[in-house]
């Protein structure tokens, strides 16, 4: 019996994974999500990792982390502070050390979106290591107001049903910190543990090519397909169960 952990993305809560831990316990499995502190305009990948790490019962070691979206920069760091079998990467972005997001696709988002967080652009030693990938965010979805529901519709929930996807704009939280984006990662390498990317087809935020292109450079392996867009587990929780429990 395996404990999954789940991670949420941003403007969400635990709540997002209401729809997929049935699944998972049903086969006998723990399953436990957690808020991160998203609306603490100060909180940082540190303060998202504990949070995780609080959540986890201290004598579990046989633990799946899964973290989806911006939470791939999170998962990373629980890894030094409690004992973790796998991650997985959900739709997730992939952490590069020595490098935050903006630097990542400074070359890709407009610079009005730089300047409104004061970045300038990265050294040209620090471009090379990126440039050989594909553009990590949809450029339609760049500089869009995710509180807004028309928005959320678009990008988060088009593939839910109309009742999953109002409950969750419901549900939606205010995400006030940047760490995700702007914050260094801070080791100095991924974990050597196994890892595991499932890419959504249909996503609209995190381009699907990225997350082949960038499962094999920065982990090492090929991604699994879930035809899904952006959340699954809101808009197909059995089909992303199923490839979850394939993981124990």
């Amino acid at each position: 019996m395996s404990i999954f952990c789940l991670v949420h993305a941003a403007y969400l809560g635990a709540w997002a994974w209401d729809l997929v831990i049935p699944y998972l316990q049903a086969q006998g499995h723990k399953a436990i999500a957690m808020d991160l502190p998203i609306e603490n305009p100060s909180a940082t990948l540190s303060d998202f990792a504990e949070a995780v790490v609080r959540s986890l019962p201290p004598d579990e070691n046989d633990v799946i982390l899964v973290g989806t979206s911006m939470a791939g920069t999170v998962i990373p760091l629980v890894v030094n502070q409690h004992p973790v079998r796998k991650l997985v990467f959900l739709a997730a972005l992939i952490p590069y050390p020595g490098m935050n997001m903006i630097e990542q696709t400074y070359e890709d988002i407009p610079p009005d979106m730089a300047k409104a967080v004061g970045y300038e652009q990265p050294e040209a030693s620090k471009l090379e290591q990126v440039r050989d990938e594909p553009d990590i965010f949809n450029p339609a979805s760049l500089g869009k107001n995710f509180e807004d529901e028309a928005v959320a519709m678009e990008f988060f929930f088009h593939d839910c049903k109309p009742d999953v996807a109002s409950w969750a704009i419901s549900k939606m939280r205010n995400h006030l910190s940047s760490a995700h984006i702007t914050e260094v990662f801070p080791l100095a390498a991924l974990p050597d543990i196994e890892s595991v990317y499932i890419v959504c087809t249909e996503d609209r935020i995190i381009s699907p090519q990225w997350s082949r292109y960038a499962a094999r450079k920065r982990l090492g392996v090929d991604a699994i397909e879930l035809s899904a867009g952006h959340c699954p587990y809101l808009s197909h929780p059995a089909q992303l169960a199923d490839i979850l429990l394939t993981l124990c």
